[in-house]
């Protein structure tokens, strides 16, 4: 296959899939990221990465490859091409639920097992509450150093 109708290399087997054929992609979206990328040249292909993926439920989806590497020619119709909105002019986010975010039976048997004591189903929402707060004190942190990720030193000292 010549280098201008190679358009990537099978991630199972590394043979090359031509620009515009038939392939294969998973269908669980961590392998469909655009880091991960993962593109099969069959079905058998996409099978053996199925053992080390772990998935519970995946199925192989059929896809064909762009026509030409040029991005312009492979705009949507009309000529257009798609354009991402920037995340500052994305739009608001709804309201956060306001959920029990506590597992009930795992904070019983936590206080059963500590002090032998019984815990009344009213405290799941007092105890969501200041979860809640905690995590908004590590969102606001995060936010201030510049990432989109909460990580664990985000989390305040209790």
């Amino acid at each position: 296959m010549t280098e201008a109708a190679h358009w990537r290399r099978c991630s199972a087997c590394k043979t090359s899939i031509a620009l515009g054929a038939i392939h294969q992609v998973c269908s669980v979206s961590t392998c469909n990221r655009p880091r991960t990328g993962l593109v099969f040249c069959s079905v058998s292909c996409w099978e053996v990465h199925l053992p080390d993926a772990n998935h519970r439920e995946a199925w192989a989806v059929e896809k064909r490859a762009p026509a030409s590497l040029d991005p312009d020619a492979n705009a949507s119709p009309g000529g257009q091409r798609r354009l991402v909105r920037p995340a500052a002019a994305a739009p608001a986010k709804p309201a956060a639920p306001e959920e029990v975010l506590i597992i009930a039976s795992r904070l019983k048997d936590y206080v059963r097992a500590k002090a032998g004591y019984n815990t009344s189903d009213k405290v799941l929402e007092p105890l969501s509450e200041i979860v809640r707060r905690v995590c908004d004190q590590a969102i606001e942190n995060a936010r201030r150093d510049g990432r989109m990720t909460v990580l664990d030193r985000d989390i305040p000292e209790v």
